[in-house]
């Protein structure tokens, strides 16, 4: 019993000790083996060569996963839907899809989250921090994703391209909504009124309208917006950014759609016509308020005495008649017509 205790704390021992040490960075490790395998990370060798695309790799089981890349094979299946993956990491987190299982935890708000990736980009929200920084305007991110589509406004590029019109997109789901302009599908109907939706993210922004839920707060002053689009380009009031550039005068914009307009009194161009007098316009704004010249149309109402404007900014400066009157009135001074 004695020689068998001594065996076995010897082989304690000897799992405990690390003897062959990396000269370079001092790390020690039990095998020579494991020795030699990292001090190709100093070294740079990469002996493993994919026959494919001539990719090289330091380890033999780093070239088996690559090569699935190209192979297409998905070794690890779900049992629940038979799912396959390249990772089994990958799998372990779909795994949790099926289990509801949720094991990392935001110690701030106690959010629970499958992946952990996603608690770290949860917990930005809290801390403010924004890793991702621009190289060629120093604007910073808080997501790696938003710093992509950032670059392109740099860039110009546009990667995604409609088969049926060859109209290009920035993103790809730019490019899924405008396929459906194609196709005319609607499925997404709304519940409470008969309006019908190309995508389910649209019918959840209009939902909105008849809840008023404002789900995206601003950190800085806590405004709320039906849109995320809407957060963004009021957070630019605060840091000042105006990522899109005119490329005739250097002149900066917070909004791709007012650099749009503005381009448009570099070349002339009216894109837009009416219909009726066949008047052109160089904004669709501007072709919509001259059509109620037409239609006799006058969308916006007063509430103090019901009368009809057609243009937003005739009902404001009406407005300002009756909250005259009333100022007038409180201070005991007679109003001038």
């Amino acid at each position: 019993m004695e020689c068998i205790q001594d065996k076995t704390e010897l082989g304690d021992i000897s799992t405990e000790n690390k003897f062959h040490t990396c000269s370079e960075c001092e790390k020690s490790f039990s095998f020579r083996s494991s020795l030699r395998q990292h001090e190709k990370i100093h070294t740079g060798e990469k002996r493993h060569q994919c026959s494919e695309c001539q990719k090289r790799f330091t380890r033999k089981h780093y070239l088996t996963r690559h090569v699935r890349t190209h192979t297409g094979e998905k070794p690890h299946k779900c049992s629940e839907c038979n799912k396959g993956f390249l990772y089994k990491f990958r799998l372990t987190e779909h795994e949790r899809t099926h289990t509801g299982e949720k094991p990392y935890r935001c110690t701030e708000c106690h959010k629970r989250f499958t992946q952990k990736n996603d608690l770290s980009r949860h917990e930005r929200t809290h801390t403010g921090e924004k890793p991702y920084q621009c190289s060629e305007c120093l604007n910073s991110y808080r997501f790696k994703t938003d710093l992509t589509q950032h670059e392109r406004t740099h860039t110009g590029q546009k990667s995604h391209k409609c088969s049926e019109c060859q109209k290009t997109f920035s993103r790809k789901t730019f490019l899924t909504q405008h396929e459906l302009t194609h196709t005319g599908q609607k499925s997404h109907q709304c519940s409470e009124c008969p309006k019908n939706f190309s995508h389910k993210y649209l019918l959840t922004q209009h939902e909105r309208t008849h809840t008023g839920e404002k789900p995206y707060h601003c950190s800085e002053c806590q405004k709320s917006y039906f849109l995320k689009s809407g957060l963004k380009f009021h957070e630019r009031t605060h840091t000042g950014e105006k990522p899109y550039k005119c490329s005739e005068c250097h002149k900066n914009f917070s909004e791709r759609a007012s650099l749009t307009r503005h381009e448009q009194t570099h070349t002339g161009q009216k894109p837009y016509q009416c219909s009726e007098c066949l008047k052109m316009f160089s904004y669709k704004t501007s072709l919509i308020i001259h059509q109620r010249t037409h239609t006799g149309e006058k969308p916006y109402q007063c509430l103090e005495c019901q009368k009809s404007f057609s243009v937003k900014s005739r009902l404001t400066v009406h407005e300002r008649t009756h909250n005259r009157g009333r100022t007038s009135s409180v201070l005991g001074i007679p109003e001038k017509f």
